[in-house]
């Protein structure tokens, strides 16, 4: 689970420091979700599941929004991201 960030800022371009930040907050909040659904998995109290899966469920909000604001960001991201939906778009119809 990541509490802190997995590397040092001082080794990344500074044109670069924006796409990094809101990529590791991307990847916190991805391991938020599975936490958050392991969680909910784990117990038999539906009170319990449903608060669990509610707040996964605004985690996943976040990802979109931090996604949004990579792609404002990186022009080579939402050229990839559009070439690998085509590809999976071609391999299964």
């Amino acid at each position: 689970m990541l509490s802190q960030m997995p590397f040092d800022m001082k080794n990344v371009r500074k044109d670069d420091v924006v796409k990094e930040i809101l990529r590791l907050a991307i990847i916190a909040e991805l391991d938020a979700i599975s936490l958050y659904e392991q969680l909910a998995a784990a117990t038999d109290r539906e009170d319990v599941k449903k608060v669990f899966l509610e707040i996964a469920g605004e985690e996943k909000t976040h990802v979109g929004e931090f996604q949004a604001m990579l792609l404002r960001e990186d022009s080579e991201q939402v050229t990839e991201l559009d070439k690998g939906k085509k590809e999976v778009e071609e391999l299964l119809g």
